[in-house]
């Protein structure tokens, strides 16, 4: 594990703004870019360009962001050159998007810059470098769902027929100088997959702040963080892996953690440490009862198990609840968000996942929130409160199964899930690191533990 500070950046944000759920994230998004005087730019692990940001219209996000290019404003999208099986999975988006906007005069590249087997898994969205998106949401056909998470929406209809899944996403919004920060992380992924390092945009006088998104806070302190593996010239980032730990070390009395995978050993150690307190925080963690796709279910799911288990034998005080939320009807609900919330006074909303590709191995970007005015941490208080009664009814325990002997050894080696580039296809190596990592978080020792909070 790396000494990285948390942070690449630390600065204030006039307005910051948590948005729960894809509905509320696109219709932000899109009179944000309607608004945009200078540019657009996308990064996405996934980007469908007749994907709908209103349910209600037949608007397609490539026509709308066509049309934006044809009135002169930069339009950039740089999304993961997705791994053939993977793409497989999600009708082929890619291709879908080389022909839509072919010939337009939206910039659309696929990045396949990244060590064999590890994807850039960024989600930011920025606006004339005035404000910035970023989170766990993609743009896609099956992202789109409210807050009330309906059995059958017409929202969640795929355009070759019946529902996607319901799925809860999280996405934060700021303005000002991280957004602006957020502007450099696209432009310096831009510059490694074209060569090119895109223009910052002209000042513009027009507020592009959506209309109808209140801010949550208006004075935080906004910390920028990423990782990025060790390829060619380009050296490891691992700021979020030292978010994680410096967080869950820094945590008095409560512990919230909204993510779709829970298959970290390190993370699940560091959790246990405070659970085994006496007087150490209350720790809730939500996610998916059963992931959507079979590769997950093989093996992120087999590995999950593990984690809960871990935090199990050490809540010896009872503070401990791992619950999944599904439909009235019962259908399991994708929890995609990537959240966690710290004694109301420290949020975090980015990309990373609680698995060891976050870590290490994929590209993310994160932002947290450092509140210090009362009025802030109302807010945190409010959305905490929001997010427990978005749920209210919905959740239920996770119950990790008995594995057989082959699920066993896929937990074990956390197959599909590496710590970085030279552990990818050497499982023992990733053992090794495991559980080398495991002990030094155990005893204490991990380096970031001593790291500040932005100030």
């Amino acid at each position: 594990m790396s000494p990285d500070s948390p942070y690449w950046r630390c600065l204030p944000a006039t307005r910051a703004a948590v948005l729960v759920d894809a509905a509320d994230y696109y219709a932000a998004a899109r009179q944000a870019m309607a608004k945009a005087r200078r540019s657009i730019r996308l990064l996405n692990w996934a980007f469908e360009s007749r994907t709908r940001l209103n349910p209600s219209s037949d608007e397609r996000i490539g026509d709308f962001l066509k049309a934006r290019a044809a009135d002169g404003i930069d339009v950039r999208i740089l999304v993961w050159k997705t791994a053939l099986p993977i793409a497989a999975t999600q009708d082929w988006f890619p291709l879908q998007d080389r022909r839509s906007f072919a010939g337009s005069g939206v910039k659309f590249v696929l990045d396949g810059h990244h060590p064999f087997g590890a994807c850039h898994h960024q989600k930011v969205l920025v606006v004339d470098d005035q404000i910035a998106f970023c989170g766990g949401t993609d743009i896609g056909v099956d992202r789109w769902d409210s807050a009330r998470h309906l059995d059958a929406d017409p929202g969640r209809a795929r355009p070759q027929g019946g529902f996607h899944d319901a799925r809860h996403e999280i996405m934060a919004l700021v303005d000002g100088e991280p957004a602006a920060v957020l502007g450099e992380v696209f432009a310096e992924r831009w510059r490694r997959a074209t060569g090119e390092t895109p223009p910052p945009p002209e000042s513009a006088e027009v507020d592009v702040w959506p209309e109808g998104v209140a801010p949550d806070f208006t004075g935080a302190m906004v910390g920028v963080s990423r990782t990025a593996p060790a390829w060619r010239d380009w050296p490891e980032v691992r700021e979020s892996e030292s978010l994680t730990f410096a967080s869950i070390a820094a945590a008095q009395r409560s512990i919230y953690i909204e993510n779709q995978y829970l298959t970290s050993p390190a993370v699940a150690e560091a959790l246990a440490r405070r659970l085994t307190e006496p007087d150490g925080p209350e720790v809730t963690l939500v996610s998916t009862s059963r992931a959507p796709h079979w590769f997950d279910r093989m093996t992120m799911d087999r590995a999950r198990g593990d984690f809960i288990n871990r935090l199990r034998r050490a809540d010896a005080g009872g503070r401990l609840r791992v619950l999944s939320p599904a439909t009235a009807g019962g259908a399991a609900i994708v929890v995609h968000a990537k959240l966690a919330i710290f004694d109301d006074d420290f949020v975090r909303v980015g990309s990373s996942n609680m698995n060891n590709r976050s870590t290490g191995f994929d590209t993310e970007c994160d932002l947290s929130f450092r509140l210090t005015s009362e009025a802030d941490r109302a807010a945190a208080r409010a959305l905490r409160q929001r997010l427990l009664e978005h749920w209210t009814g919905r959740l239920a325990p996770i119950e990790p199964r008995p594995l057989a002997p082959l699920a066993r050894f896929i937990a074990s080696y956390h197959i599909g899930d590496p710590t970085g580039p030279a552990d990818s296809f050497r499982l023992g190596l990733r053992r090794r690191r495991l559980e080398t990592e495991v002990a030094a978080v155990a005893a204490g020792a991990h380096a970031v533990w001593d790291q500040p909070a932005p100030e």
